[in-house]
């Protein structure tokens, strides 16, 4: 993010009350799915995750004003100075690492290309991400992750999930998917195939693990 009088939108940002910590907890989250995904993006020549990737980043930079103004006004003396600083570097170091992980994401949005190392590197990683979205007919709509035991089934966990434009990060067994969610889910290659076809309805039951 970019603190200079260039970016307008920086500037436009209105102050909410909100706890620093929450704020804090949230980019954190944030940064490292953006970390995850850049690098998947990477690796698959995603560009559906480097987008992803850059949205996240819009996130951050609209989360990132807040967190300085609510510091700020929780500033009384030195004391809450002293407090304050660590949060506020953190911070800081975590916006780097949102910046950083968008510029990988627009290695692949640019078709710049990556050397074939690289790729290699990366394809060592036993799991992979992959961004869907829930459809009309989709088993998976209306129903709680609790309920789907997607990890449990196929191996599959559930990173964020973004709805009409709100990011939902701390996801529990109770959080029940809706038509139109993008979820962005960790697994195995099988997994993550078995998922995309559950969300866009071409798998109508999902598999259960095979017993050995």
């Amino acid at each position: 993010m970019s603190f200079d009088q260039s970016n307008k939108e920086f500037f436009h940002i209105k102050y909410h009350p909100a706890p620093v910590r929450k704020i804090l907890t949230e980019v954190k989250d944030l940064s490292e799915l953006m970390v995850d995904l850049a690098y998947s993006s990477v690796l698959f020549d995603d560009v559906d995750l480097a987008d992803e990737v850059v949205e996240l980043e819009d996130e951050i930079d609209r989360l990132m004003p807040l967190l300085i103004m609510n510091a700020a006004l929780a500033i009384r003396d030195k004391e809450d100075a002293e407090a304050i600083y660590p949060i506020i570097m953190t911070a800081s170091a975590i916006d780097r690492i949102s910046n950083e992980a968008a510029g990988i994401a627009r290695v692949v949005l640019r078709k710049i290309g990556v050397d074939p190392l690289i790729s290699e590197a990366l394809s060592y990683a036993d799991e992979r991400l992959v961004k869907t979205s829930i459809s009309s007919n989709s088993i998976l709509k209306e129903k709680t992750l609790g309920e789907l035991e997607l990890e449990t089934n196929i191996g599959v966990i559930i990173r964020a999930v973004r709805r009409k434009g709100v990011f939902y990060l701390d996801i529990d067994d109770e959080f029940k998917l809706e038509e139109n969610d993008v979820i962005i889910a960790k697994g195995t290659d099988t997994g993550i195939v078995e998922l995309d076809m559950l969300a866009k309805g071409g798998l109508k039951t999902i598999p259960k693990p095979k017993v050995i």
